[in-house]
């Protein structure tokens, strides 16, 4: 009988799976929108942006310069975050904030994307980075 409760007991532990990544992917393709860094106090710039996804990679461009500094990466989705890396090396005048890079919340329908970093705290009514971007036919 404890043979018995041992094997069910280790193949339990066996078929156990920690969170895994589902290899997700946006849609390849070229999505064009806006980034605006939505500020608690005050009014802020909109930028218009487009971005190409092509596997799991991605470039972009932005009619504001640095607004968002966008430019080109990698990015993975594991459930409902998409997190980018971005390759390109970046001078120190600016807000590095703004780079494209790191943790996002991520909503996605069938040809819209939107994801958002969020920066407000307990302590701090600061921004929120907003991403919308729309897949182009």
């Amino acid at each position: 009988m404890k043979k018995i409760v041992f094997i069910l007991g280790l193949l339990f532990l066996i078929s156990c799976k920690k969170d895994e990544q589902i290899d997700r992917k946006i849609p390849d393709g070229n999505y064009t929108g806006t980034f605006q860094r939505e500020l608690v106090w005050s009014d802020s710039d909109t930028a218009n942006i487009t971005i190409i996804f092509s596997s799991n990679k991605w470039s972009g461009t932005s009619d504001m310069v640095k607004y968002p500094a966008l430019c080109k990466g990698t990015y993975s989705i594991v459930g409902d975050t998409i997190i980018f890396e971005n390759e390109c090396v970046w001078t120190a005048e600016f807000d590095w904030s703004l780079i494209l890079a790191g943790k996002y919340l991520l909503k996605q329908t069938e040809n819209t994307i939107e994801f958002t970093r969020d920066y407000r705290s307990v302590t701090a009514d600061t921004y929120i980075d907003r991403y919308r971007i729309t897949r182009e036919h």
